[in-house]
């Protein structure tokens, strides 16, 4: 099975209006996909389709190789999610949520609650009643009842919203055991585009309900591009002696004092130099490179789509 989900014209209309517009989305056995868009953009909804809390209103969804139905029990089994903001029995203990959850999922594999909580640090809390945790305590919670039974595909909406610095780097390092030793498919949706790029195999793109866009992290690490960013108050005469005294052509004014040159077959060290002669005061020069966020924004505003 080269792809474990598939979505064909993946379509949900709310009040007469397409929330999710004709989305086909693929995700590859053994992969974290890492799925990006601004708020509002269809992501929640996409993933509450796969998991069968939304059904579609045109299209379909297949999961390891058959159609996603009202009556996929045995598809859903093979399933952890944590969508939104994940909800327990308040009273109850952590280790009381996920006996409960283990049970409704007829899982009863020994020591699989004190290796889940083990996983995502979530130790020492004893008789603690989950209405006392922290917002980081409970997203902890949520990750920990979505991978107790080890599934196969596991989906997960913003899963690190509320962990600080610490918790996050965690977090990270799970995700990429989770599918480098076990083999389990993430599907995992975040604002933070630095994390995705560190543990993604796969980006999707969406915007206004549209996938613009599916491609590897490999393809977009080989289209990154290094450019020269200068910072000066006087970007448009810089950019004059770029063009006829440099023959430098490939530069853009991002702004009143941001220049970026893109070919970089001149040193930084001579541009610097022949700005400074022709009196510009250069507050800053240095080379860096395109980010997975520039990479983003770019789509969503109609351009990178790279193959």
């Amino acid at each position: 099975m080269t792809y474990i989900l598939k979505t064909q014209d993946l379509t949900k209309v709310f009040s007469g209006k397409e929330v999710v517009s004709h989305v086909n989305m693929c995700v590859r056995k053994g992969e974290i996909y890492g799925f990006l868009g601004p708020n509002g953009a269809g992501k929640t909804t996409v993933m509450k389709l796969i998991t069968n809390i939304l059904k579609p209103s045109f299209g379909n969804i297949e999961v390891f190789g058959s159609e996603l139905t009202n009556q996929s029990f045995d598809i859903l089994k093979r399933m952890g999610n944590i969508i939104e903001y994940p909800i327990f029995y308040e009273k109850l203990t952590a280790r009381e949520n996920l006996e409960l959850h283990c049970q409704y999922m007829g899982y009863h594999q020994q020591d699989a609650i004190h290796e889940a909580l083990s996983m995502v640090h979530l130790t020492n809390i004893n008789q603690k009643s989950v209405k006392n945790f922290s917002l980081g305590m409970k997203q902890r919670l949520g990750v920990a009842r979505a991978i107790i039974t080890k599934p196969e595909l596991l989906i997960m909406d913003e899963p690190i919203n509320g962990l600080d610095p610490v918790g996050i780097k965690e977090m990270r390092e799970l995700f990429r055991r989770l599918c480098d030793d076990y083999g389990i498919t993430i599907l995992v949706s975040s604002h933070i585009l630095s994390e995705i790029e560190q543990i993604a195999d796969t980006i999707g793109v969406i915007n206004n309900g549209h996938l613009i866009n599916q491609v590897k992290m490999k393809t977009i690490k080989d289209y990154k591009k290094e450019y020269i960013e200068i910072v000066c108050s006087q970007c448009h005469q810089a950019s004059f002696i770029l063009d006829n005294e440099l023959g430098i052509h490939n530069f853009k004014v991002m702004d009143d004092k941001i220049l970026r040159i893109y070919d970089t077959h001149i040193t930084q060290s001579h541009i610097a130099k022949t700005l400074i002669l022709n009196d510009i005061t250069i507050d800053s020069i240095r080379k860096k490179e395109r980010s997975l966020e520039e990479y983003f924004f770019d789509m969503i505003n109609g351009g990178a789509i790279i193959d």
